[in-house]
């Protein structure tokens, strides 16, 4: 089966903070891909409800996960190709997809309480996780060749080996509520802890060290590693998981711990996932939106067309992509109006660099 594309073109909301002009850049701004502006966007079947996130395998299939449909999907970059794959129990309400080390995709059942993998032919092998009802989240592929996962409402971080053997590690801080995790470029695993107001950090082999943020209601949650060798965050708005976090706010944590926060100009909704683009630049989705984060702060976000979308998971955000892999387009799930689509990019024009 093959999606039809539809190409739009996103109107450009302008809101800047320049909250640390004088940061460090990542890349010779000339050899940087930079957004055209430009959604594409394949709409689902309707037996493909509530796409969450999305990953990309080195073969450049697409993959995401399907939490209303209770199923993981895959497709090619043009649409074609659509395979659903329904996985064997009910209710697991799939969330966070991510390429493994062993070349298969894997993903948490945030319900169903088990850790999924699917070959690149479709085979489902689930892993029952040992904590009862723990509300497995996020998932990344660590330094060390395995999955890790946060355990929402265990409180725990989670690490699975290729054959499927679990190890569960307490963190310090009571019911804290890991929400998100990705590897970072010091070998270890960095995780968000919502409900304790915490950047959390563990080591292969399961030390975790906590780093405070400056305000405990500041509900921390999806992370990933930048360009810049920093671990940036998204924090959360309004009600939900029983708290009412006081975020909107994008997040830059150094390896050292050294917090620094820029405030999202626009104040309706909350942020949900965070990546880095083909530009290298850090991006964020948030309502119909995406938002771009350069190293010095400025934010400007980017209207996704068509309709009320509600932009969740972005290719580099679950399975931490290395930007060159992306190629000239960022992926990302529409929840709401049950579409995959990208924003394209493109390398700038000799006029428009000045030269």
């Amino acid at each position: 089966m093959k999606l039809e594309p539809f190409v739009l073109t996103g109107a450009l909301a302008m809101a800047i903070v320049d909250a640390h002009a004088d940061g460090p850049r990542w890349i010779d701004p000339e050899e940087r891909l930079e957004t055209t502006g430009e959604f594409v966007v394949f709409p689902l079947p309707d037996d493909a409800r509530g796409p969450t996130t999305v990953a990309l395998a080195p073969d450049g299939t697409v993959w995401f996960t399907l939490a209303a449909s209770d199923a993981i999907g895959r497709m090619n970059p043009d649409g074609s190709g659509l395979r659903i794959y329904r996985l064997p129990h009910p209710g697991s309400a799939p969330r966070v997809i991510a390429l493994g080390a062993d070349g298969n995709m894997w993903f948490s059942e945030h319900t169903g309480n088990r850790i999924g993998r699917i070959t690149p032919e479709g085979d489902i092998a689930e892993f029952e996780i040992p904590t009862p009802d723990s509300q497995p989240r996020a998932i990344a592929l660590g330094a060390d060749g395995n999955i890790w996962f946060g355990m929402f409402a265990a409180g725990k971080i989670g690490r699975i080996t290729p054959s499927g053997e679990i190890t569960e590690f307490d963190i310090p801080t009571p019911d804290s509520g890991p929400r998100a995790l990705a590897a970072g470029p010091d070998g270890n695993i960095w995780f968000s802890e919502f409900k304790a107001g915490k950047i959390g950090r563990i080591t292969p082999d399961g030390e975790i060290t906590e780093f405070d943020l400056p305000r405990p209601s500041s509900g921390p949650g999806d992370i990933t590693a930048g360009a810049d060798g920093h671990m940036w965050f998204v924090e959360l708005a309004g009600q939900m998981d029983g708290l009412r976090p006081d975020g909107n706010r994008v997040g830059r944590i150094t390896l050292d711990g050294e917090v620094t926060e820029f405030p999202i100009p626009s104040p309706d909704g909350t942020p949900i996932n965070i990546a880095v683009g083909p530009d290298r630049n850090v991006w964020y989705t948030k309502g119909g939106t995406l938002g771009r984060v350069t190293p010095n702060g400025e934010i400007v976000e980017f209207e996704i067309p068509g309709g009320s979308a509600r932009a969740v998971g972005l290719s580099a955000g679950s399975d931490r992509q290395p930007p060159e892999r992306l190629g000239e387009r960022l992926w990302f799930a529409d929840g709401a109006g049950h579409r995959i689509g990208y924003l394209t990019f493109a390398t700038p024009t000799q006029e428009k660099r000045g030269d």
